[in-house]
């Protein structure tokens, strides 16, 4: 692909597309009705509005493009999406393909499953049905720790994480692995939350961030630019706050995941290091 130029494309075109995902958890999801939110959703919501300014545009169009876990880097690599504001790993694999903002967000890679089920380790896990989502870095997590620990379980996959919850929610899978702010998030707009427990040890630490194609420079400065000093301001910390710890629409249900150190780390000191430079620590 020739060398991108997103800042012209949008200057010319009076048009930006944002890829969305449905159901992750309150970093991005539908209300239905092609409307999107979300931590992540606002947060591009808010750079946006000052590149626009930047541009000295007095308007121009986001369209919202919902993406998959599988789909997301093609749709970012063909010009389809311009900035995939979604729940993305930043990892070495993957910054061959395309360039990854500032961190907004570290998770923690978790194991949710139903409160009666008794399970508390992953080393519970032999001989059961495990959910994660096709697309997902969690996949590769929950084949490390096969090998590591020797525990056998059967994996099932849903096609996105909505779907992965339901595989629990209806017993299907004994447990869902994935990230723990979609884990929580999806407890959180269950019909019964109590029924649902996050629990065991931390099977990663993954730097989540803002993707966007790769050789085009001046459109990730112009990005991360914005995200320093919205850090700076204490904005992205009030932004959590909103999404993480009071209650979201459309149920007013609250997540209640306050932001780990690896997080507020992550806003004290910008950067776009990949997982790998994590697991050294």
């Amino acid at each position: 692909m020739a060398q991108a130029d997103t800042l012209k494309k949008i200057k010319d075109s009076g048009s930006v597309t944002m890829g969305v995902r449905e159901s992750s958890g309150a970093l991005s999801y539908t209300l239905g009705d092609g409307k999107y939110t979300g931590y992540h959703v606002e947060i591009c919501d808010a750079v946006l509005k000052t590149l626009r300014k930047q541009l000295g545009m007095t308007d121009f169009a986001v369209r919202y493009q919902p993406v998959t876990s599988q789909n997301r880097i093609p749709l970012v690599q063909n010009g389809n999406v311009d900035i995939e504001c979604g729940s993305t790993t930043n990892n070495l694999t993957r910054q061959k393909d395309v360039a990854f903002a500032v961190t907004t967000y570290v998770e923690e890679v978790r194991i949710a499953v139903k409160a009666k089920s008794g399970i508390t380790s992953i080393n519970q896990l032999n001989g059961k049905t495990v959910a994660t989502t096709t697309g997902t870095t969690s996949v590769q997590t929950l084949r490390k720790h096969e090998r590591a620990t020797g525990v056998d379980f059967k994996e099932i996959f849903g096609k996105d994480h909505a779907d992965s919850f339901l595989l629990l929610e209806s017993g299907r899978a004994d447990a869902f692995v994935m990230d723990g702010s979609i884990l929580a998030g999806n407890i959180a707009k269950s019909k019964a939350p109590s029924d649902f427990r996050i629990v065991g040890e931390v099977l990663s630490v993954e730097p989540i961030a803002i993707m966007m194609r790769k050789d085009d420079p001046a459109f990730k400065k112009a990005v991360d630019d914005v995200l320093k000093a919205m850090m700076k301001s204490g904005e992205i910390a009030k932004l959590y706050d909103k999404w993480f710890m009071q209650p979201i629409p459309p149920t007013n249900s609250r997540i209640g995941l306050a932001a780990s150190e690896a997080t507020k780390a992550a806003w004290a000191a910008p950067n776009d290091n990949p997982m790998e430079s994590y697991a050294k620590k």
